[in-house]
């Protein structure tokens, strides 16, 4: 396993500068944003994509600061019933595969999307209930007539351009959100389609993450490193649906937390053992957004609580048994 950082909260920086502020408090990899939501303050992908000096420049940049590049992110929603909106994420996403070809990247995240509840809606539509019945009527068009097909067609883009792992991030309002959706996308369309595996995500669904890591075993592309602490007493409340803001931090039910300040490292050390155990040995991203802490703090914190629990070794060979 690799310490690694989605490189988000640094945009204001060049690349350089993150790598090398990554670099000097013991950061092995990166993820880097090439579109969609995280944006391209790292990784403008029509620019690299035009110019090879430049992409070849990102390369001599990853081995000065002895930094690799674990994951391109582009997450958007290319299945927006807005087909221009649909159109620009899915563009995006395209160009994230082609770079991350470019430059010998495995693993492009993004998410499942959303479509609406018809051809003809305006909004995602992320249906939580089975009834009324109308909404199994919206499961069956999202997932039968819109999800699986897009995906088809988009995994075997992927593959054409040695990209054999896209790692969608298991996010509530997307129709892939555990383990069980991620699960039934993988099978419609194949392996190419895997988790980035963001227990943040899970706690507050009341997903163990120990126990969806086994159930994703093979199917675990990348692992974020964010923290939720549930409020259980606006949870007694209130329940988990919570859509006040973020920013609220007293009045939600839950809100993200960098990694220990959510959950104690007994629950860590069982994540990255299981992890462990079901063979996932790739990078450990640290996602910062804890609004309660400043960039460098949270990310210095996460850091030191990581080194303490992430298995960097290989094991040895069994002599007591």
């Amino acid at each position: 396993m690799k310490l690694s950082v989605f490189t988000v909260p640094y945009s204001s920086l060049s690349l350089e500068e993150t790598l090398k502020k990554l670099s000097a408090i013991g950061v092995q990899a990166v993820e880097l944003g090439a579109g969609g939501y995280p944006g391209n303050a790292h990784l403008n992908a029509k620019e690299l994509l035009a110019d090879d000096e430049k992409a070849q420049a990102v390369k001599a940049l990853t081995r000065k600061y002895n930094i690799e590049i674990a994951a391109i992110s582009c997450h958007g929603n290319p299945v927006h019933p807005d087909k221009t909106i649909a159109k620009d994420f899915h563009d995006q996403f395209i160009d994230a595969v082609l770079l991350a070809e470019k430059l010998g990247v495995q693993t492009v995240i993004t998410f499942s999307g959303c479509p609406g509840d018809s051809e003809g809606s305006k909004y995602p539509n992320w249906v939580t209930c089975p009834w009324p019945d109308d909404f199994g009527t919206i499961l069956d068009y999202q997932w039968n007539e819109v999800l699986i097909p897009y995906w088809k067609d988009t995994v075997e883009f992927a593959k054409q351009h040695n990209v054999h792992k896209i790692a969608l991030e298991m996010h509530p309002g997307f129709c892939v959100y555990n383990p069980e959706t991620l699960l039934r996308l993988r099978d419609a369309v194949g392996e190419v389609i895997g988790a980035n595996f963001d227990p943040s995500h899970l706690f507050w669904q009341g997903i163990n993450p120990v126990s969806a890591i086994k159930a994703l075993k093979g199917a675990i592309y990348h692992f974020h490193a964010k923290d939720t602490k549930i409020d259980e007493r606006n949870v007694g409340i209130n329940g988990v649906l919570d859509n006040k803001n973020y920013g609220d931090v007293l009045g939600r039910s839950w809100v993200f937390r960098t990694v220990g300040y959510g959950h104690d490292q007994e629950i860590w050390n069982d994540m990255i053992s299981m992890l462990k155990a079901v063979e996932y040995d790739g990078p450990i991203s640290i996602e910062h957004e804890d609004a309660l802490m400043s960039i460098d703090e949270g990310l210095s914190k996460a850091i030191e609580f990581l080194k303490e629990v992430i298995i960097f070794e290989t094991p040895t060979s069994m002599w007591w048994a």
